[in-house]
């Protein structure tokens, strides 16, 4: 039954059961089967992102067996029941199994207080169970439970994992939800009766929507040494190019932690709720896995670029870890820090090449960047305010901050378009650009643009980040092509 299907399509499957005067229990499992998701990694990930030493806590519990540690987690964090990806699919079979006299069980290998949470919340089931600390609910330990419960096939049984098939063998329907044609025939093959719900999709777009290659056009500031340097050769091309794929892998690998962290929040947005970690349709145990996998690929590539580069990327990724875990919901220094961010990849870009970096450079870097971080704040601080959200989730800021985020982007703004003049009027100027006056329509459109992406911001428009809104965006392309155009005026007239 495809996941779109409703009633009919339940009644249709249920329909040899209720002919034959008898209905079985319909015992359902929770992991990947009601919902989209796991609930050991849901509560590690929370843990996680109130206490970073959640891992190292953990460990002690995990000597004492998989039961004690999901009671351990499950104490430590609250799910909320009503954001979670459920498998509207299985649902509607529920409520038509019901409908035919049925009655359903909620049985999962998950601690009893997240599994009852869930299941009372719901409002479908007439009987909870989950993992007491003692003893996981999984496999044959499932198959014997349910079996002194309600007797040998005395129920059916629906799941979605070989842990499963210890199951299906002592119940008397087999239902698979989103299993792959390998499970589908173990079940098969341990219950008389099997039905499918949905099928596994093999498709690689939920891991490229996780990994946001839109985001890598950040990246692109490893170019500015070179450019700015007038340093365009085949090697630091190479170079550039390089370090462009190094912070983008690690870059993803970033990404797809902060959405292992941020399950809850991303939920509870209206846009958010959307990426595939939080809707369920990359599963846990992949992101879990893909993030090391690609921090590793990044690390490996940038041994090629040398030591410097490699200094410089693991500061990256230190302090983006530390705006994962602490730095985001700190007023203020979560601009500084995503101004740093971004300020460091202009850094691994020099470290790359071997270009040094002028002063002028990194003072105009760091008030442009400090601007831009500020906007980013201030649309999230409008999105909020379009939603009647007093606080947005995840930050330390209110709604009555947003006169003040936004003045702090347009002041930053402006030294950055004064350093740029007074860069204009130094000597350095001169040994790069045969008329520097041509310059000063830089200033000029910096000014301009600068101002927009504050308008913009201000009027709900921005739901990117703002570097990656400025590629997209026509105006700010036209922006740079008439910056390029005054530089290049600079250089060859």
């Amino acid at each position: 039954m495809d996941g779109d299907q409703r009633y009919a399509g339940a009644d249709m499957i249920i329909g040899d059961l209720a002919d034959n005067g008898t209905m079985p229990v319909l015992v359902v499992d929770l992991d990947g089967t009601l919902i989209r998701t796991d609930m050991l990694a849901e509560s590690f990930w929370a843990a996680c992102s109130s206490d970073v030493l959640t891992p190292l806590k953990l460990i002690p519990k995990a000597f004492k067996g998989r039961a004690a540690l999901k009671r351990t987690l499950s104490a430590k964090t609250r799910i909320d029941p009503v954001t979670l990806p459920y498998n509207q699919a299985v649902i509607d079979y529920i409520h038509a199994w019901k409908k035919r006299g049925g009655r359903a069980a909620l049985v999962s290998a998950s601690d009893e207080n997240i599994v009852r949470t869930i299941g009372e919340h719901l409002g479908i089931f007439d009987e909870i169970h989950g993992s007491d600390g003692k003893l996981n609910l999984k496999g044959h330990r499932k198959s014997q439970f349910l079996t002194d419960r309600f007797g040998e096939r005395g129920y059916a049984y629906m799941g979605d994992s070989r842990a499963d098939i210890a199951v299906w063998k002592t119940a008397t329907k087999a239902i698979t939800v989103n299993a792959g044609s390998a499970l589908r025939a173990s079940a098969e093959a341990a219950c008389e009766q099997a039905d499918h719900i949905a099928r596994r999709s093999k498709s690689l777009r939920p891991v490229l929507k996780a990994i946001r290659p839109h985001q890598w056009l950040k990246n692109m500031l490893v170019f500015i040494p070179m450019i700015a340097g007038h340093r365009i050769d085949a090697t630091t091309l190479l170079q550039s190019g390089l370090a462009f794929i190094c912070f983008s892998l690690i870059a993803s690998s970033v990404y797809l932690l902060n959405d292992l962290l941020d399950l809850s929040a991303d939920r509870a947005h209206p846009r958010k709720h959307r990426r595939p970690l939080a809707s369920g349709d990359l599963s846990l145990a992949h992101g879990t896995l893909l993030a090391p996998v690609l921090l590793m690929a990044g690390i490996g590539l940038g041994t090629i670029l040398g030591p410097p580069f490699l200094v410089v990327m693991a500061g990256y990724y230190t302090v983006t870890m530390a705006y994962s875990f602490f730095l985001k919901r700190r007023v203020l220094i979560d601009i500084v820090t995503l101004a740093g961010l971004y300020t460091i990849r202009i850094l691994a870009g020099a470290a790359a090449t071997g270009i040094v970096l002028s002063f002028w450079l990194l003072a105009f870097s760091v008030f442009l960047f400090f601007a831009l971080a500020s906007v980013k704040r201030q649309a999230e601080l409008v999105d909020s305010a379009s939603r009647e959200v007093l606080k947005p989730s995840g930050r330390g800021y209110i709604i009555d901050d947003l006169p003040i985020v936004s003045q702090m982007a347009t002041s930053s703004g402006f030294v950055s378009v004064l350093v740029l003049a007074l860069y204009l009027n130094s000597p350095a100027v001169s040994a790069l650009y045969s008329q520097p006056a041509a310059l000063w329509g830089l200033c000029l459109i910096l000014l301009f643009w600068i101002n927009r992406m504050v308008m913009v911001a201000h009027r709900g428009g921005m739901h990117d980040d703002p570097i990656v809104f400025a590629v997209k965006d026509r105006t700010s392309l036209f922006c740079g092509v008439l910056g390029v155009g005054c530089a290049a005026a600079g250089v060859l007239l």
